[in-house]
């Protein structure tokens, strides 16, 4: 039995370390990260004060942790669906594509929340190199996918190439994030898909298989 008993507990410790990483990002993106307080993380989380430090060394810590918890959560979204679709390169970028432009990445309160933090990039060079990271893992995937398509390159090409489609989708997840109203049922994926398919002369369209049902909210 005591090896369930140490699962348990380590299953309890990572749920916890979860649930104050929840509090802060609510926090944050209600009020920015001065609203994200030890006291106002406990309270949020259930717990005591002192017990954040049982987990985290500091609220910066915390605070971080976050962070790249956001970060990471939403290249993951774009990772999973590479496992729903065929080999194909064009077909996987496609899905990688549409994946960050569609709910769960989507959202409105992610996009508050990664704002919230932006102020604090420039001063705090942990929380820097925490978005610098988040930034390479997502565009490293993007320019592998791209790097995969049949066509000849040249050197540079799809390190310049992922660069530019990173900064659209970003553009496009922030306004089809806030502005849902504005876009019709699947207008942002096709945007995104047609866009970044005309930056790397490739019909995206063609093959993704994720595009929205016309009845159906982005």
């Amino acid at each position: 039995m005591q090896p369930v008993r140490r699962l348990y507990r380590r299953e309890s410790e990572e749920n916890r370390r979860s649930s104050l990483i929840s509090a802060t990002q609510e926090l944050v993106a209600e009020g920015g990260p001065g609203a994200a307080t030890v006291r106002a993380i406990a309270a949020r989380a259930g717990v005591t004060p002192g017990l954040i430090r049982h987990y985290f060394q500091s609220k910066d810590e915390l605070t971080r942790a976050a962070y790249r918890s956001l970060m990471d959560g939403m290249t993951a979204k774009g990772s999973d669906a590479l496992e729903g679709v065929g080999a194909l390169p064009e077909e996987r970028l496609a899905a990688f594509v549409s994946a960050s432009l569609r709910p769960p990445v989507l959202d409105s309160g992610s996009v508050v929340l990664w704002a919230g933090y932006m102020h604090k990039v420039r001063s705090d060079p942990e929380l820097l190199a925490a978005h610098e990271a988040g930034y390479l893992a997502y565009r490293d995937m993007l320019q592998a996918l791209i790097e995969a398509l049949p066509r000849e390159t040249r050197p540079g090409q799809t390190r310049s190439e992922a660069i530019a489609c990173n900064a659209l989708i970003d553009g496009l997840w922030i306004e089809g994030s806030l502005l849902r109203d504005s876009f019709s049922p699947g207008e942002v994926v096709t945007i995104g898909l047609r866009s970044v398919g005309a930056i790397l002369g490739a019909d995206l369209i063609a093959h993704s298989s994720m595009l929205p049902d016309p009845g159906k909210t982005l």
